[in-house]
């Protein structure tokens, strides 16, 4: 590669230029971080790049390894956290880089750039329908689907499927039973392979034929990690690749987790179950298997093992139901193996055993192989229950959650689930430790913002936790201001008059009545401020039941004065929540959660973001509560070493939603007087981009 490649691609008079029009403007820190992956691809290192707000991250990243892909013949897989990243990647960025940057000015061209680039978007399996399975669905409906709510949902993904040219998910209309989807989709335990008959119509083999052949692959965090975990035990789903790039990193830590970790909810165990056999027993796929031998015994015996099997795990959840809400489990965490008794284990096996003994007597290839599909389930759940009670997995977390209500039963939900308390050491072992280069990109990744004066091994302090806790210890680091001009563009403030949110309560002040609740003081300035910028709100919470309380005691007064409250709660899809919040100038989404990082609302649609409390997780979160407990057994600090770090972070995301644009103007209020009234609280103020100046309002109001 010429030392000038990227510069001729992203700089003025480049192709990208050209391609864009005269309102093409080269970012200087946009040049640089393309130079400094492209180096660090060169020479197989990791790096880490906070990149500001507007810096455009993904052409910096993709220039480089497109060239990478043509010139090297390599391949680099981009995963993203949110399917709006990875959609804007594929539809949009990617073609257009792909149908400009060959014309670079760049002497490697000549002889290597004849490509040509494949890029894909990587699925996991489960996204694609079998066209064996839908048919042999369609042919047995009445047999296995016990509600017309079923057949509708089957009928809806039939009308689609020989209609659809890529047979994934993301076109497939709504359902009224989204479980029907099981039956259908593409599954590795019952593919016939190559003896299928419509093996080269597949959709799924056909995705995977694209994949095998591309040299850009864009997916999700979740499937990156998922083939991670397989490739410790040998396996794998994505091809061998020469770099990884992973954008919005910033969520790398919590999805790794979660698949290095093992999870058993009561919906998997009840859903197989009933695949198997529904209703009073003359649904499912068992009880109208049909044997070569016309015997129906081994049968009836796999039946009886089904209704065993579904005993034994109402009373292990149930179990599980009551512990959690015992003094013994507290916030849901079980820190002792064998807490309750383990029937699922060797009732599930044992099923496993009779659905596999089947299959040397069924009349049906198609049906042999879902009996193969079923088994390996029932003996997944059956390894999971065991992992999960004994506590096999060293070194992890290990809890009980619920939620919602389990239809027809009077509990919510149950799941048992343990995650690494670090993953680091896997991280260091599994991923950095390899051949190949990361690339990790967010807007937030380091802790504060790093003066031009600083000498640069005070710089990289600024990262100190996100590599820490990745386990990417001696990447480089580089972070990159926005091209935006905060100090014009955002007012900060800062309510003092605010009751604490720890337990305080409000003092009189002309604002706040004497005993004032937090949740009364929080509505009383949410009120103000939504009057103030006439709404066009997005008003963050740390807790769904805050949230809750604040819109109970909001909803009517706002919406008498014309500003629309739109709340998140479950059901509620975060994109229609967005569609009609930009639809309405006046409106005012509360959001928790997700809200607080990948959402773009450009314009004057968005005039002010109100952060109701500073980000910290709750300690009592289960493995919030081990990570804090092994650094305390270490000797550090919990809440320096991890709580505040993390608050931080979560905190620049929330104070990222506001400015997207160059024309983008509005205002930041922070309803937390502890960031100017506790001394950590300067390292929230020090995390936020350069210019941007506090202003404190209290009993004078704003």
């Amino acid at each position: 590669m010429s030392e000038g490649g990227v510069q001729s691609v992203l700089g003025a008079g480049g192709p990208i230029a050209c391609a864009l029009g005269p309102d093409y403007e080269p970012r200087p820190q946009q040049l640089e971080m393309a130079e400094r992956v492209e180096r660090a691809f060169e020479q197989r290192s990791h790096l880490l790049v906070e990149a500001g707000t507007g810096v455009g991250k993904s052409f910096a990243y993709l220039v480089p390894a497109i060239r990478r892909c043509l010139a090297k013949r390599e391949k680099v897989v981009v995963a993203t956290n949110t399917i709006a990243l990875q959609e804007q990647l594929i539809g949009r960025d990617i073609p257009l880089l792909a149908s400009t940057i060959g014309d670079a000015d760049d002497p490697a061209a000549d002889a290597s750039w004849a490509g040509p680039l494949k890029a894909v978007l990587v699925k996991g399996r489960g996204n694609y329908v079998s066209i064996r399975r839908l048919k042999l669905a369609s042919q047995r409906r009445d047999k296995l689907f016990t509600d017309a709510g079923a057949r509708r949902s089957l009928e809806v993904i039939e009308d689609w499927a020989y209609g659809t040219t890529d047979g994934s998910l993301s076109t497939l209309p709504g359902l009224e039973r989204p479980g029907v989807w099981d039956r259908v989709q593409s599954d590795s335990g019952n593919c016939m392979g190559r003896r299928c008959a419509h093996f080269n119509e597949c959709f799924y083999q056909q995705a995977r034929r694209e994949m095998e052949g591309a040299n850009l692959l864009v997916c999700n965090h979740a499937l990156f990690f998922a083939d991670l975990a397989l490739r410790v035990r040998g396996t794998g789903m994505l091809p061998n690749y020469q770099h990884v790039i992973l954008d919005e990193a910033h969520g790398v830590e919590d999805v790794a987790a979660e698949h290095f970790g093992v999870r058993l909810s009561e919906g998997r165990v009840f859903h197989l179950l009933s695949s198997l056999v529904s209703g009073r027993g003359n649904k499912g796929f068992l009880p109208h298997l049909s044997l070569a031998t016309g015997d129906l015994g081994p049968v009836d015996r796999a039946i009886s093992l089904v209704r065993i099997a579904d005993a034994a795990a109402r009373d292990f959840f149930d179990e599980l139901f009551v512990l959690m809400r015992s003094p013994e489990a507290q916030g849901g965490r079980i820190r002792r193996e064998g807490a309750v008794e383990n029937p699922v284990t060797p009732a599930m096996n044992d099923l496993a055993i009779r659905l596999r003994a089947l299959k040397d007597d069924v009349a049906t290839e198609a049906d042999r192989f879902e009996l193969n599909a079923y088994a390996e389930r029932a003996a997944g759940i059956a390894d999971a229950a065991e992992v999960l009670v004994d506590q096999t997995a060293s070194g992890c977390a290990y809890w009980i959650e619920a939620s919602g209500v389990g239809e027809g039963r009077r509990r919510a939900n149950v799941t048992l689930a343990c995650s690494p308390v670090e993953v680091a050491p896997l991280l260091r072992e599994h991923l950095f430790a390899k051949e190949h280069s990361v690339i990790l990109t967010s807007a937030t990744l380091a802790t504060r913002t790093v003066r031009a004066d600083e000498p640069a091994e005070h710089a990289e302090t600024a990262f100190d936790h996100v590599m820490s806790r990745l386990g990417a210890e001696g990447a480089e680091t580089l972070q990159l201001g926005s091209p935006f001009d905060f100090g014009k563009q955002v007012e900060l403030i800062v309510d003092t008059s605010m009751p604490s949110p720890v337990g305080g309560r409000a003092r009189r002040d002309g604002r706040s009545a004497p005993g004032e609740s937090f949740e009364d003081a929080l509505a009383s300035r949410i009120h103000d401020h939504v009057v103030a910028t006439e709404g066009g709100t997005f008003v963050l919470f740390t807790s769904f039941r805050t949230l809750d309380q604040v819109a109970a005691r909001l909803e009517g007064a706002l919406g008498a004065l014309g500003f629309p409250l739109l709340a998140q709660r479950a059901g509620l899809s975060r994109t229609k929540l967005l569609e009609d919040f930009r639809a309405d100038p006046r409106s005012v989404l509360f959001g928790a959660a997700s809200f607080w990082q990948g959402v773009d609302v450009r314009g004057d649609a968005l005039r002010s973001v109100i952060i109701t409390r500073l980000p910290f997780d709750p300690p009592d979160r289960p493995l919030t509560e081990a990570r804090l407990e092994l650094i305390k057994e270490r000797g550090g600090d919990p809440f320096r070493e991890d709580s505040l770090p993390r608050a931080v972070i979560r905190f620049k995301q929330g104070f990222g939603r506001l400015i997207r644009s160059h024309a983008d103007r509005g205002r930041v209020v922070v309803l937390d007087p502890r960031i100017v009234t506790k001394g950590y609280g300067r390292k929230f103020l020090e995390s936020l981009p350069g210019g941007v100046e506090a202003r404190r309002v209290g009993a004078e109001g704003f």
